[in-house]
């Protein structure tokens, strides 16, 4: 689609005010709109300000406050929105922890963070109960799926262990108005992936988190941040009606995402409360599932990783399903595969926006993202632009003023309110990130003459072939431009005597051995001979993280392991 460049301004005016201030404006002004719907239970913005309230005044009475750090130890549910803008307003840190995290990875998190209470799942709590002592936490409080759906419902606790519900049942539902200092005091301390080693913790205070809130609120939507008349944060929706279809108070959208990631915090969570939408939260991802609640509640939005729309886009009823409410599409972790972005497009026409986003912890979310206005520049293959406020630059080393030219690989550096003041208690790690006020992520990218942002790849998964760079990321893309092809991921298999060979992971049902075989040699007639793929193994699913990105550290390892997987993996090699 061709239109004006995007957006009219490159910079907005963020109020001072803390986080908790996002959920306060917003439930003056949506009141009874329903904020989340979770198995026929609906939390409306107005009573889910309220329990966050409470929450909060529970945990000051019970000695936690400005400078604790709270651990929420759950998965999407009313429980974990109302615990975390408590924890805000209470004035403590929020620290977001996968319930799925093995005993010795939450023990490192919870002792690493320092935290003094967490809120947990009870089919989690068994894991969380046996590391305690490693850790600070004192206070324990528990809620299930039940609760979920009734809050009213009291689970069954032991020991010191204490009810999340009854813990803030009677607590005065009147904001504390806790002092907070928003450039020091810690609204996230939110972990890496931990993809080289341990997960590192990020300091993210509170300015960094409403900024990039915002960042996204206002570019997705048409709209300027302004202050209502008690200091609670709104949006002057100034975008044309054209432009920007979805006016504020009337989205709709199914949520996957997990929110102890930090696109579901920021994109799933704050943004859609701070824009008046309604979340409909799944457990889990059910194509089926998802496409009857797409068509019962008229979604007006779908986000998620490329997993999520691959698996939609093969579904017999994705074609059939009304889906004529939606009207944007949101995609981040990991790189949408073009032709995925292109079988969308067919499926929705031009008129909805797609767009795809690129962030990382270390940036509170996000940096760049597509142009949010119907008629504004978009770029198939792209990541958008720089959100607000935000510089990227292509570097070769260290010094900001010496980028490399458009159009040349090299690695991305941020600079903006949204990247991290540091890692805690790493002081070396800070220092190599943090490079004359630059965040170096890692990843590599190229920008275009008009700043459009494309990830070549991750510098770790960059392969080295005989002294070549070699991008798996060019051949993922290859891979998923052929028939059949539901999921791929290539990664290196180390050779002593060339460096590394590129090997695929492809997941392609019904494929045989001999049709792997052409399909080996379709995507090697492509691409220059040091690029070709040594090795392809079809599979019945590419390993992904709760947030969608693909494990590219496990199928490494399935290539160095004598025990492979039985039948989950078959092997075509390339003479």
């Amino acid at each position: 689609m061709t239109g004006v460049l995007y957006p009219a301004t490159r910079s907005l005016d963020y109020p001072e005010v803390p986080v908790g201030a996002l959920l306060a404006g917003s439930a003056r002004r949506f009141g009874d709109r329903t904020a989340l719907h979770y198995y026929g239970r609906e939390l409306s913005v107005a009573h889910l300000y309220e329990r966050a309230c409470a929450f909060a005044n529970a945990l000051g009475a019970a000695g936690i406050g400005r400078g604790d750090v709270v651990a929420i130890h759950l998965p999407n549910c009313p429980q974990y929105a109302v615990a975390y803008y408590g924890i805000l307003l209470a004035g403590a840190t929020f620290s977001p922890t996968n319930p799925l995290l093995p005993p010795a990875d939450l023990a490192f998190q919870l002792a690493d963070c320092g935290a003094v209470a967490a809120v947990s799942w009870i089919p989690a709590t068994k894991a969380l109960l046996a590391v305690q002592q490693q850790t600070a936490v004192r206070l324990v409080l528990a809620t299930d799926r039940d609760q979920a759906v009734d809050p009213s419902h009291r689970v069954a606790v032991e020991g010191a262990v204490q009810d999340f519900e009854a813990f803030h049942a009677d607590a005065p539902t009147t904001d504390p108005a806790v002092a907070i200092d928003i450039h020091t005091d810690l609204a996230h301390l939110a972990y890496t992936g931990g993809t080289t080693g341990r997960s590192k913790g990020v300091q993210l205070p509170h300015r960094n988190v409403l900024v990039n809130v915002l960042q996204y609120a206002c570019w997705g939507s048409g709209s300027l941040p302004a202050l209502d008349d008690r200091g609670g944060v709104v949006l002057d929706q100034v975008g044309d009606p054209e432009e920007f279809p979805t006016r504020l108070g009337t989205g709709v959208a199914i949520n996957l995402t997990p929110w102890f990631h930090a696109m579901g915090t920021i994109g799933s969570l704050n943004v859609p409360l701070l824009t008046g939408s309604t979340t409909v939260l799944h457990e889990r991802f059910d194509p089926s599932a998802y496409l009857v609640d797409a068509e019962k509640f008229s979604v007006t939005s779908m986000g998620g990783a490329p997993p999520l729309f691959g698996a939609l886009l093969q579904h017999p009823e994705f074609a059939t399903r009304d889906l004529s409410g939606v009207r944007s599409i949101s995609s981040g972790a990991a790189a949408l595969p073009v032709e995925m972005i292109r079988a969308m497009q067919r499926r929705f026409g031009e008129d909805v926006v797609i767009a795809e986003g690129y962030g990382l912890t270390e940036v509170t979310m996000g940096a760049t993202i597509g142009p949010g206005g119907r008629s504004a520049v978009r770029k198939v293959g792209t990541v958008g632009l720089p959100v607000y406020d935000t510089e990227v630059r292509i570097l070769a080393g260290d010094d900001p003023e010496e980028p490399l030219p458009v159009g040349e690989a090299g690695e991305v550096c941020i600079r903006g309110p949204q990247v991290m003041t540091g890692y805690k208690d790493r002081a070396e790690e800070t220092a190599s990130a943090l490079v004359n006020g630059w965040l170096h992520t890692g990843d590599i990218g190229v920008l275009d003459e008009e700043g459009y942002l494309s990830i070549v790849d991750r510098k770790k998964d960059m392969l080295i072939y005989k002294g070549y760079n070699v991008y798996p990321r060019e051949l993922e893309e290859l891979l998923h431009g052929q028939p059949g092809v539901r999921g791929a991921a290539v990664v290196g298999r180390p050779d002593v005597m060339v460096g590394e060979l590129p090997v695929a992971f492809v997941v392609a049902p019904g494929l045989s051995e001999t049709e792997g075989q052409a399909l080996l040699a379709a995507v090697n007639e492509k691409v220059t001979p040091y690029k070709r793929l040594r090795e392809l193994h079809l599979m019945d699913e590419i390993p992904v993280s709760a947030a969608g990105k693909v494990l590219k550290r496990e199928l490494r390892d399935r290539l160095t392991s004598t025990a492979q997987p039985g039948s989950a993996q078959r092997g075509v090699t390339n003479g």
